[in-house]
């Protein structure tokens, strides 16, 4: 194995470890549905209560412990649009995103192509293309293929999926050629 595929393989394991560290703290009640974390559980518990005062009182300890939760770390709250962003920043990476990154109910959204803009980019000692996007994503070139305009800071780039785990990058509408993404 190339000490650049090793140093990548690296990446996505020690990327897949820091996700299951952050939700590692995250528990489950005994009657909550798969994935509800206790201190959301708890709040949503309090409405049981039919006396107003004890309810509050509910509410006001299970609010105040899941803040101190989420402030911890040992609950992570994200809404729809940065579950989107997460699933689009992983776009070109060998990892599935978990499965509680997905709304209850809802199929997985699968990303087929991604544009971007192109932060930097150069040819490397083999006159390959390694272009870095402003998310910064590294793309490098994989095939031989010339292309007529060099890519530069500020130009666009469409990138899709291909076969056996490659991907088709356009820089500025040009024709495409293959790349893979190194980080």
């Amino acid at each position: 194995m190339s000490s650049l595929a090793l140093r990548r393989n690296t990446r996505i394991a020690l990327a897949a470890g820091v996700v299951a560290l952050t939700f590692a703290g995250v528990g489950v009640a005994a009657d909550a549905p798969l994935g509800r974390a206790t201190q959301l559980q708890a709040v949503v518990d309090c409405r049981k209560l039919a006396d107003p005062a004890e309810r509050l009182a509910c509410y006001d300890a299970a609010t105040a412990s899941l803040d101190a939760a989420e402030k911890a770390g040992d609950v992570v709250v994200v809404d729809r649009a940065q579950v989107q962003e997460a699933r689009r920043a992983a776009f070109g990476l060998n990892f599935r995103m978990p499965s509680f990154m997905t709304p209850r109910g809802e199929k997985p959204e699968e990303f087929d192509r991604i544009t971007a803009t192109v932060a930097s980019a150069r040819q490397d000692a083999h006159g390959k293309w390694v272009i870095k996007l402003q998310d910064g994503a590294v793309w490098r070139q994989i095939d031989d293929k010339q292309i007529f305009k060099d890519p530069q800071a500020g130009s666009t780039v469409e990138i899709r999926t291909a076969t056996m785990g490659s991907f088709f990058m356009k820089v500025d509408g040009q024709k495409q050629m293959r790349v893979h993404r190194e980080n």
